[in-house]
This record gives C-alpha cells, sequence and structure tokens, in this order.
C-alpha cells in the first residue's frame, strides 16, 4: 500500500475534470502509412483522491458527438453507424475499478464503454502534481496512455486497400492530459 507521504503534495478531495484544460485524445493508424490524430472536444469527470491513493477513483464521460480530428467529412463518417453510431451511442463513459502503484508511477484500471459494450482497460497514468490555482483553489494534474482495439468495441468496419492493408488500423492509442480543480468543502 502507498501512503500519501510518497506523494509530494499530495491533496485528498473530490476533484471536477477542467475541459478548457484537458486533452482527450487519441491517434490511429491510417492508410498503413501514417496515424490520424483526433480528440473530444466536450467531456467531464470526477476525481476523487483517497487518503490511501490506492482507494482513489475516476468517473468520466465522454460526449461522442464532439469528435474532432480536423476533417468534417471524416468526423461525419466516424458518428455514422459505420463507427460510433452516435444517433444511438452518445456517451462514452470510464468507471475506475482500481488503482495501484507502479514505481514511480500508477495504473487504473477500469471499465470503458463504447457502443453499449463494456471492456476492461488499464490506463498507465503519470501523477505531474498538486498545486494552489490563481482563483484561490486547488489543481491536479495527470497524464493517462492506453491502447484499445476499437473492433472489440463494436467498431468493426473493415475498409481493405487495393495491396492489402485496411484504410484504418484496429489499435486506437488514447492519450489524456487531465487538470482538475478541487471541490469547495
Amino acid at each position: 500500500m502507498a501512503s500519501t507521504t510518497q506523494i509530494p503534495g499530495y491533496v485528498v478531495g473530490t476533484w471536477d475534470i477542467d475541459a478548457s484544460h484537458s486533452t482527450v485524445g487519441f491517434s490511429v493508424r491510417h492508410m498503413m502509412v501514417s496515424k490520424v490524430r483526433g480528440y473530444f472536444r466536450e467531456f467531464s469527470g470526477e476525481i476523487v483522491t483517497a487518503a490511501d491513493p490506492s482507494l482513489s477513483t475516476v468517473h468520466a464521460k465522454i460526449d461522442m458527438d464532439s469528435i474532432d480530428t480536423r476533417q468534417e467529412q471524416r468526423d461525419a463518417h466516424i458518428k455514422s453507424a459505420d463507427f460510433f453510431d452516435v444517433g444511438n451511442h452518445t456517451v462514452m463513459e470510464f468507471r475506475s475499478t482500481g488503482v495501484r502503484n507502479k514505481g514511480e508511477d500508477w495504473v487504473v484500471e477500469g471499465d470503458l464503454t463504447i457502443k453499449g459494450i463494456t471492456k476492461p482497460v488499464t490506463l498507465a497514468l503519470e501523477l505531474n502534481g498538486f498545486g494552489p490555482d490563481a482563483y484561490g483553489g486547488t489543481r491536479a494534474g495527470f497524464s493517462g496512455k492506453t491502447s484499445i482495439s476499437r473492433k472489440e468495441y463494436g467498431v468493426d468496419i473493415d475498409m481493405p486497400m487495393d495491396g492489402g492493408g485496411v484504410v484504418v488500423g484496429d489499435k486506437i492509442d488514447v492519450e489524456l492530459e487531465i487538470e482538475a480543480v478541487l471541490r469547495a468543502s
């Protein structure tokens, strides 16, 4: 078990994700030669840091309609029934099931739901710090990474290319930069 003395400046409490200072991004192999990056513009979440960090929790929701890959036609296709079927599945949701220390960093286990399909995922988490903000509040920063298979979540469109390969890869790399604000007690 970790103790709070191992985490400089650690603050126990309930935090709200500050979406204007956070990023939920992803990348996927495209045309077998490069990666396309994108992000979700709208999301929210709550982080509870417990006195024993391993008892901390995270719950986040992402608005699937807010996807942005910097190309409107592609975004419309990703929102369609071929991919996320946003008309029927408007929210992606993550709920943690456990937190554990891994050397200097942390691992957050949780359940990720996309298109009504829930699968376990493991986030590699870096604790960036805790500190005061310019408004008399307290902020915390976290960076997270994971990879998921889009096909495991029912996003199983195959678009084969002439000569082999596919237009869109199966592996999605997810990167999170999260800044959260401590709720006033």
